[in-house]
């Protein structure tokens, strides 16, 4: 069994503030070690259950989060960024089967904790076929165009929720749940066993079970925070301005909308 793991650190145990996702800052540091930690959790889990290779893509910022000494032999980490528009799931092909997501988050444009959003904070939020985009549901259509199955999300409660709305019998850990500003923290003790139980529990399943169906064609949809980053991205091959904030992309072909995401949103 070949696993892919896409991993953030927003979503990770007790992580509420944006300094806290900030490598210049000295909070940083201690958040690091827990999404490493969360990581390992999932992938020993995985390695007990029978995997027999295991890669793990370190997805937030510029990639080099994840403490690459700690890791197992079982275990190899993408660090960096490619520059592939695949982004979080670079690495991935069809020869995987099944993806994990660990750190996860709530999208930009939710409410329900204190730092969503989605890819970066350009966006006020982004819609694919009317509904709020997550990165779950990003990364997942990517691991659909590949027919490899979504298996486990760690999380906080916002992204549990909407993942297992788009995925019914995937197994989600919640690591924590936004209040207006607050963010309302599991212990990490608890987070640990939790991933670690979950994915056990996500590999006795049948995995087809978690195949997503990638949709026929798609409407991408970006609403910017800065009009003037709006106007610019209007210029992106495909987009068309919808109002002063908003663009929007129409295709059918599901790398054009990674491929458009990759750009106008960083």
């Amino acid at each position: 069994m070949k696993l892919f793991v896409s991993a953030d650190i927003e979503g990770c145990a007790g992580l509420a503030l944006p300094a806290e996702t900030h490598k210049q800052e000295a909070i940083y540091r201690p958040f690091a070690g827990e999404m490493t930690r969360e990581v390992l959790a999932a992938c020993e889990a995985a390695w007990e259950k029978g995997a027999t290779e295991i890669v793990v893509k370190d997805g937030h910022g510029d990639a080099s989060n994840i403490d690459p000494l700690e890791m197992p032999e079982y275990v190899r980490l993408i660090r960096g960024k490619s520059g592939h528009p695949y982004n979080m799931m670079w690495g991935i092909d069809e020869s995987f089967d099944g993806v994990l997501y660990v750190g996860y988050h709530a999208p930009a444009g939710n409410p329900e904790f204190s730092i969503s959003h989605t890819s970066t904070g350009n966006s006020l939020y982004i819609r694919l076929n009317g509904e709020y985009m997550s990165e779950f549901m990003l990364n997942t259509y990517t691991a659909a165009s590949l027919g490899v199955p979504v298996l486990f999300l760690s999380g906080d409660e916002a992204i549990c929720g909407l993942a297992k709305a788009q995925v019914p019998e995937l197994e989600t850990v919640v690591t924590k749940r936004g209040v207006g500003g607050a963010t309302v923290c599991e212990p990490p003790v608890k987070v640990l066993e939790g991933i670690h139980s979950g994915v056990k529990r996500a590999l006795s399943k049948d995995l087809s079970l978690c195949q997503v169906e990638l949709p026929k064609k798609f409407t991408y949809e970006v609403t910017f925070k800065d009009w003037r980053k709006a106007y610019q991205m209007s210029f992106y091959p495909g987009m068309e301005k919808v109002d002063t904030f908003t663009n929007r992309l129409v295709t059918d072909n599901w790398m054009d909308v990674v491929t458009a995401h990759c750009f106008v949103v960083y």
